[in-house]
Formats: structure tokens, C-alpha cells, sequence
């Protein structure tokens, strides 16, 4: 009983402290991401300027134009709601909670995903394709940590192709039905890919080939899937650029071993 006890306690701080790592490798990412965030922003602050000087000239007319005034509002309403869906999405990404599973779509996680790196991805001049099928059966977990897993392999696609100038910057995010009641979802970049050292050393933490990287997202990130039953692995390109994907049991499905 005491051997159970024990166990049990060293469980949950392993648990306790695997989410506080999650969430610094959180706050860490959107850091990096702070510019693009500021730029995603500021964008629909700046229509909503504009939308408003424009009403208030539209009102100001001899008589006020009342139907282009209604428009301008609209607008205004429109840009208010985007700068606000902007913000949510990064504060649920941000805030420290306690891990919670509930049934999610990883279509929509990707999606939102994309909405807050698309700064970041036409700073990068990167083209970002997507090949999601339809109908995904849903699966049991963490929507802040899975999301984090995706923006993070998401992150490290953009990062590999950084330097590429001789051909294309294409990021390629799939999903689709796996056998034994899986889902999978890919990440394709066509960076510099993968040497057969990284390719074993990838998941280590602190192992890392970036200049600026400390080496614990991917490692985070294999940590988050495996805690929900699935697997994270790399795949290797013989031309260039390396695959990234995770399964995971949808829901009812059993885990993978």
C-alpha cells in the first residue's frame, strides 16, 4: 500500500511538472511569435480607424448618407470581432490551466493554429497547403496542448525552410482516418530536412539544431501525444524537407502501445 501511495504521488508530480513545462514551451512560442501576433493585430485596429473617420464623414454630409454609415459599421463590427478572435485565441494558448480532455475536432484545432501563425507564414513567404479530411472522427483531449504540439511542428516547419531559396517554401499540414480507430495528422515542410543523427536524436531534450533553440518543444510535443495514447514520429525525404505526424485514438478508440 505504501509502494502504491508513493507511486501514485510521484505520478501526479510528474504530471504537475510535464504541464508546467508544457506551459513555459507555450509562453516561450508565442514570444517568438510576438511581432506577427502584434502585426495579425493591429491590422483590424487600424480598419477600425479608418471605418470610423469614414462614418463620421458619411454622417457629416448635407443630408448625412445613413446607408453608408450603416456600412461602416459593419465594418467596424466585422474588424472589432476579428482583433477579438485574434486575442482569445492567444490567451487560451497562454494561460496556465490544468489539463482538461474533452472531444475535439483536429480539423479545426489546425485551423486555428494556421489563424495565428498566418503573419508569421507570409513573413516567412512560406505557402501553406492543407489536405484535411472530411468527416475526421473526433478525438478525446487537450485542446490547448494539442494545439501547442501542432503550432510547434508548425513553427518547425517554418524554421527548416528559412534559408531555402532555390525552390519553393511549401508547408503541406494533412490529416485523415488511420486503421485501428486512429486519426492522423502530418506536417510536411521542404526544408533542409533531417540527417540520420537528428533523425535519431530529434526527441532528446536540449538536442537541438537551431542557433537560438533551447530543444525541449519537440520533445514537449512527444511527451503531450503519448499522454493522450498516440505517437509522434519524423519521417525523412530523400530530396529535401522532413514529415512530422502524430496519431491518436479517436473517440472510444483503444491507445497505441
Amino acid at each position: 500500500m505504501l509502494d502504491l501511495t508513493e507511486r501514485k504521488r510521484a505520478e501526479e508530480a510528474l504530471r504537475k511538472a510535464q504541464a508546467e513545462l508544457a506551459h513555459i514551451a507555450r509562453v516561450m512560442t508565442m514570444g517568438e511569435l510576438a511581432s506577427s501576433i502584434a502585426h495579425e493585430v493591429s491590422q483590424p485596429l487600424a480598419a477600425l480607424v479608418t471605418n470610423s473617420n469614414a462614418g463620421l464623414r458619411w454622417l457629416a454630409r448635407d443630408p448625412p448618407d445613413l446607408e453608408e454609415a450603416r456600412e461602416c459599421l459593419r465594418r467596424i463590427i466585422r474588424d472589432g470581432k476579428r482583433a477579438g478572435e485574434v486575442i482569445t485565441r492567444i490567451r487560451s494558448l497562454v494561460k496556465k490551466s490544468a489539463p482538461a480532455k474533452a472531444r475535439l475536432d483536429l480539423n479545426e484545432a489546425v485551423q486555428e493554429v494556421l489563424l495565428i501563425t498566418n503573419a508569421e507564414v507570409r513573413r516567412h513567404r512560406v505557402f501553406v497547403r492543407t489536405e484535411l479530411a472530411a468527416a475526421l472522427p473526433p478525438v478525446q483531449g487537450d485542446r490547448v496542448q494539442l494545439q501547442q504540439v501542432i503550432l510547434d511542428l508548425v513553427m518547425n516547419g517554418i524554421e527548416a525552410m528559412r534559408e531555402v531559396t532555390d525552390r519553393p517554401r511549401e508547408l503541406l499540414i494533412r490529416s485523415r482516418p488511420e486503421e485501428s480507430s486512429h486519426v492522423l495528422v502530418a506536417v510536411q515542410d521542404r526544408g533542409i530536412g533531417l540527417d540520420e543523427q537528428s533523425l535519431e536524436r530529434v526527441f532528446e531534450a536540449f538536442y537541438t539544431t537551431k542557433p537560438e533553440g533551447m530543444g525541449m518543444g519537440l520533445s514537449i510535443s512527444r511527451s503531450i501525444i503519448e499522454a493522450h495514447g498516440g505517437r509522434l514520429w519524423p519521417v525523412a525525404h530523400r530530396d529535401y524537407g522532413a514529415t512530422f505526424q502524430f496519431t491518436l485514438p479517436t473517440e472510444g478508440g483503444s491507445q497505441q502501445v
